[in-house]
């Protein structure tokens, strides 16, 4: 039996001192020392084997707070792992105490596409962490080979135009990372936030639907519903790589900030679809007449179809597990969201008779986390406004 942790850490903005990443926002000195540190702690307290980061402008950055936690971790051992010299040397539970540096480990960063380096317009990137390595070198997807149109049609039954996508607002990772003999497709994401988009008119300075002194409601809900048809759209390209793994056969997770709930409409397209209970009670598509129905057969063809197609997330098999009912992992005036996850294929699913691992615990580092109200301005800041989930898996026959 194999045990490993695997997590997804959203990490605000991580960029170095004096560096204006968005107009006007920089870290002093003092600041990034802040952040360096608290991501440095954090990362220490979840001592993850596999970590999804996002919001990472610099891979120099990240390998600073990767550094930082190294150190904290290697005074923490020094502290309380048990040596020769010490009674209690064989005690296991000390094992528990331990922390595992990342010097040897696979870090991937993927630079955005649509960050050009200009100070105050520059967009981040993402990052995966592997104390495993990786099979093959990961791969970036954000610029689209193929634009992806979308067609759309008239209630009425006409053509009404298309919605077309020509790259991702951020990238998407794909890296394959082998576990002690068995290699898992990890894909890390960060999809476009709820953020209005607002078309600036060539001429002037600023979208009017940006100036809130002259409010336009209908304007902004617009600017919303770009959004999410982007984030949408960007769903249905990460669904269309799960797919293409899960067709051979390849174990899969997927993590990252979807900045949807569990149940959105962005994020059911990446899980899929829920299959029916019974299939045979519904016409069929091709019905000739009201009795004509899916037979037994067919509806457990179906049923087999979507369940291998479909991804559970970790929040989901922990309220399973647990009394508990509600993880959140963003907070902002007074809603409590869970818009970071991690999904599995079946190949984890504890009602699969031929899994190959299955998940044992979930971690949620949210203690840091306040509803956008509280006062400490720098703190709020400084720390993410993300808190973080972890995975407990074991990967082995099922017994």
């Amino acid at each position: 039996m194999t045990l490993f942790t695997i997590a997804t850490f959203n990490v605000k903005n991580l960029i170095g001192p004096d560096q204006e990443y968005y107009q006007y926002m920089t870290y002093t000195p003092e600041e990034y020392a802040w952040k360096q540190d608290w991501m440095a702690n954090q990362i220490f307290s979840m001592d993850a084997d596999i970590i999804g980061f996002q919001e990472i402008f610099t891979q120099d950055a990240l390998e600073n707070v990767l550094e930082a936690a190294d150190d904290i971790g290697q005074q923490s051992n020094d502290a309380v792992l048990p040596t020769r010299d010490k009674s209690y040397r064989k005690k296991a539970i000390f094992r528990k105490l331990g922390y595992t540096p990342y010097a040897d480990a696979g870090l991937a960063f993927a630079p955005n596409a649509n960050d050009t380096g200009t100070p105050g317009q520059r967009r981040p990137g993402l990052a995966i962490l592997s104390r495993f390595g990786f099979a093959e070198p990961p791969e970036i997807i954000q610029v689209l080979d193929t634009p992806l149109h979308i067609p759309l049609s008239d209630l009425g039954g006409g053509d009404a135009g298309h919605y077309t996508v020509t790259r991702l607002s951020r990238p998407i990772q794909k890296a394959r990372i082998p576990i002690k003999g068995q290699i898992v497709t990890v894909f890390n994401c960060h999809l476009k936030s709820k953020l209005g988009e607002y078309v600036k008119p060539a001429a002037a300075d600023f979208a009017p639907e940006a100036d809130l002194t002259q409010y336009d409601a209908a304007g902004r809900a617009m600017g919303s519903l770009r959004a999410a048809l982007r984030r949408m759209a960007e769903a249905w390209v990460l669904r269309r790589e799960i797919l293409a793994e899960l067709e051979q056969g390849r174990p899969v997770m997927v993590l990252g900030d979807f900045n949807d709930a569990e149940h959105a409409v962005s994020s059911e397209i990446i899980s899929g679809e829920a299959p029916f209970r019974n299939y045979s009670w519904m016409l069929r598509h091709d019905a000739q007449d009201r009795n004509d129905r899916y037979s037994k057969s067919d509806a457990a063809k179906i049923r087999t179809s979507v369940l291998e197609r479909q991804l559970t997330s970790a929040e989901k098999f922990f309220v399973r597990k647990s009394l508990r009912d509600m993880v959140y992992t963003a907070a902002f005036g007074g809603v409590y969201e869970s818009l970071d996850q991690i999904y599995m294929s079946h190949h984890f699913h504890p009602d699969n008779a031929q899994r190959i691992g299955e998940m044992e615990y979930l971690s949620v580092f949210n203690d840091h986390l306040t509803d956008g109200s509280h006062p400490e301005a720098p703190y709020n800041k400084l720390a993410s406004d993300h808190g973080q989930i972890m995975a407990h898996m074991k990967l082995g026959t099922p017994e």
